[in-house]
């Protein structure tokens, strides 16, 4: 007899001792009882009554429990969730709300989940945990606003309101309207006018939100009120630096000057010193740093990095060597570091030494995904056929990726695109082209090798293939603007299909409305077009922004084609330099 088919007394007696099963549920196999038997005192048959219903009841929620307990282990979480739920309801008992919640997160069903946790609130109103899950539903469900009421409990329950409004960054970060997560965070902070938490809060929607000012005014009144707050001094400078990188770093020297343990903030101010390009003063605090931290792996790296940016290769070496010797989980990435620096002093044999250190971690990443972004095994080898093409020539550059193996086909395709490279940079384009053939055919999702097989075969000439190539790429990859331009300036430059050339480019320029390269294709086709004067708009702003030969020649041709100011007989780049005096 399975467990749903067992009676709920008899259940209930196996498992909780209960000695006996209700009249309702006992077989009726005994013999009746005599006339006299029957005539009980009357006053005692409500009680009886009454007793056996409440043990009905208590019979069916124990039932329901087993069931509920039955099924989370079977793995039917769903079933579990709705049984807790209705003991929850029936019972008035929050802790059935709770393991409600969960089961129905379990099973996924967003409809079970709310009503719980919801649930779950009425029954624990002060429980921090049934809040907060209310209000993370609304908010990733896109609906702040329902969680509003929830969140506004949680500032409430005292003892959690300080971390409340420090999490809300996170938790509303996500929410596209920002100016909406604003209003909401300050309606929340308005009943806290002496908590600096919620106006670090503020100062945080603001500063999301782009309201530079305000996020700079409230991270200030956070300051006035717990002037010795590490992290509101953070998010003070941070703000500081939108408008004023300069009075950033001086409102970090102020703090540190009184607080010199700061870490922190001393490793912040640091980042913003380097991202102002003031590298010694950044590597001066990070020696300091490490009087403070010693054996710190982030900034001995970081050492080693601005060593390396201000050309004191030796000082990088060593940064980076006492970097291999402390807790860093991506060694490999200082090893590319060694090999770089390496390659600066001239120094080819260490370089490759360095650069073989790297492990191909690829079998590692089967089992443990993490690993599949820091695999930089590809980067040091492309690095090592740079420098074995410098000096032995493109044959042994080639030869040596193509002992590379267990590479994925992302990494395949970029060893693929390297050789390409190595041979059309020496005018070796048909064996450039070659090698692309078998590898598009190969892998033909691999659409960075078809448009590097597209652009070998215009070398070649052979244009049908390029055609080809690109309206693949396009029509399995929308976005690719650098198909529609190259197609589309190929037609240009041919002068044919001059129409779809102009639609191919202008998608292009869609896509990517800053390329020069791009801008530079439309302003010839639309010169192709003989719309001249558009023509020169386009191309003054594409050179403009890189003056890059090419560009400069087409601007040339249209200058002279427009016959100023070439009325002397100037060629095309004469035109350009009067333009530009």
């Amino acid at each position: 007899m399975t467990l749903k088919n067992l009676p709920a007394c008899l259940l209930i007696a196996s498992l909780l001792g209960l000695t006996a099963c209700t009249h309702a549920d006992v077989k009726k196999d005994k013999p009746q009882a005599s006339q006299t038997q029957k005539k009980a005192p009357q006053a005692a048959a409500p009680a009886r009554v009454e007793s056996t219903n409440e043990n009905d009841k208590q019979a069916e929620y124990v039932f329901k429990y087993l069931l509920a307990e039955v099924a989370s282990q079977r793995g039917e979480p769903l079933a579990s969730g709705q049984l807790f739920f209705e003991l929850a309801n029936a019972l008035g008992d929050a802790s059935f709300a709770e393991r409600s919640t969960k089961m129905a997160f379990y099973a996924k069903s967003p409809r079970l989940a709310l009503e719980a946790a919801k649930l779950w609130t009425t029954l624990a109103p002060e429980s921090i945990e049934a809040n907060q899950t209310v209000a993370q539903f609304f908010i990733f469900s896109g609906d702040p606003k329902s969680a509003k009421p929830y969140l506004k409990k949680l500032m409430a329950l005292s003892d959690n309101r300080p971390t409340a409004f420090l999490q809300l960054e996170s938790l509303l970060g996500s929410q596209p309207d920002k100016s909406a997560v604003l209003n909401l965070v300050q309606e929340l902070a308005q009943p806290y006018p002496d908590l600096p938490e919620a106006f670090l809060a503020i100062s945080q929607a603001a500063l999301h939100s782009g309201n530079i000012e305000l996020a700079i005014s409230q991270a200030e009144r956070a300051n006035q009120l717990h002037p010795e707050w590490e992290i509101g001094i953070i998010h003070w400078a941070d703000a500081l630096f939108r408008r004023s990188p300069e009075q950033a770093v001086k409102l970090y020297q102020g703090f540190i000057s009184k607080h010199p343990e700061a870490y922190d903030a001393r490793l912040n101010m640091s980042k913003m010193l380097v991202a102002s390009k003031r590298f010694l003063e950044a590597k001066q605090e990070l020696i300091s740093l490490l009087a403070v931290k010693d054996h710190v792996a982030e900034i001995t790296i970081v050492l080693g990095l601005l060593s390396a940016e201000s050309g004191d290769y030796d000082g990088a070496e060593k940064y980076f060597k006492q970097a291999l010797n402390l807790e860093i989980k991506d060694k490999d990435q200082i090893y590319l570091y060694l090999g770089q620096v390496a390659e600066k002093k001239l120094d080819e044999a260490q370089a490759i030494f360095w650069y073989k250190q790297v492990q191909n971690d690829n079998m590692m990443a089967e089992h443990h995904p993490e690993f599949a972004s820091q695999n930089h095994y590809v980067e040091a080898n492309l690095n090592i056929a740079n420098l074995l093409n410098r000096s032995k020539g493109v044959d042994a550059a080639v030869a040596f990726l193509d002992e590379m193996h267990h590479l994925t086909n992302q990494q395949l395709s970029s060893v693929i695109l390297m050789q390409a490279n190595l041979l059309s940079q020496a005018n070796r384009h048909q064996q450039a082209f070659d090698l692309l053939s078998k590898a598009v055919t190969n892998l033909p999702d691999a659409y960075d090798l078809a448009y590097e097989y597209a652009m070998q075969a215009e070398q070649l000439k052979k244009y049908d293939v390029l055609e080809k190539q690109l309206r693949r790429i396009i029509a399995n990859r929308p976005d690719h603007a650098q198909a529609y331009n190259a197609l589309g300036y190929s037609f240009a430059d041919r002068n044919i299909n001059l129409k779809e050339a102009r639609y191919l480019i202008e998608r292009a320029l869609q896509i990517n409305p800053n390329d020069h390269y791009v801008i530079d294709s439309l302003g010839w086709v639309l010169y192709r077009l003989g719309l001249y004067d558009e023509s020169l708009h386009y191309l003054k702003l594409a050179h403009q922004t890189q003056a890059d030969p090419e560009i400069s020649a087409h601007l040339g041709e249209v200058l002279w084609a427009k016959g100023r100011p070439c009325v002397f007989g100037m060629k095309p780049l004469q035109c350009i330099l009067i333009t530009m005096l």
